[in-house]
């Protein structure tokens, strides 16, 4: 096993913060669409409102993955070419 097959827990406060607190707001919007559509709002709304929880969401996860990303590269024991390839699935997972 290499240093970057083994799992990677986010240390930089801030960030945990950061990141929790959008998800937060994502989640309360989301109980929001869940009433727009129950209370019978238009489908165009209820799909900007969604648009919206899909983004907070994404750049949550992207900026987890960056801030893992930078803890990471402070390493000089661990390997990029793996690392790289590792973040790239990430990445491309959001799409």
């Amino acid at each position: 096993m290499t240093l970057f097959d083994a799992p990677h827990t986010l240390q930089d406060e801030d960030q945990i913060a950061s990141i929790t607190k959008r998800l937060k707001r994502a989640h309360g919007q989301l109980g929001g669409v869940v009433r727009m559509l129950e209370e019978g709002s238009s489908c165009e709304d209820i799909v900007i409102q969604m648009a919206a929880v899909s983004k907070a969401i994404n750049t949550a996860a992207f900026t987890l993955i960056s801030a893992s990303l930078k803890e990471r590269l402070v390493d000089p024991a661990i390997d990029s070419g793996p690392m790289t390839e590792k973040l790239q699935k990430l990445f491309l997972s959001l799409a």
